[in-house]
């Protein structure tokens, strides 16, 4: 997946990652299942 975020915005993202030893792809994966399971429709 590709996404186009400001450079302020990624630079903000990566020293929170950082900080906490996290991989930002982690926290992207984490983000999107905490938002399926309010917004997924299943069939």
């Amino acid at each position: 997946m590709h996404t186009s975020i400001t450079d302020d915005i990624k630079k903000r993202f990566h020293a929170a990652c950082a900080i906490r030893g996290l991989k930002m792809s982690q926290v992207i994966t984490e983000l999107v299942e905490m938002w399926l399971k309010t917004n997924e429709v299943i069939h």
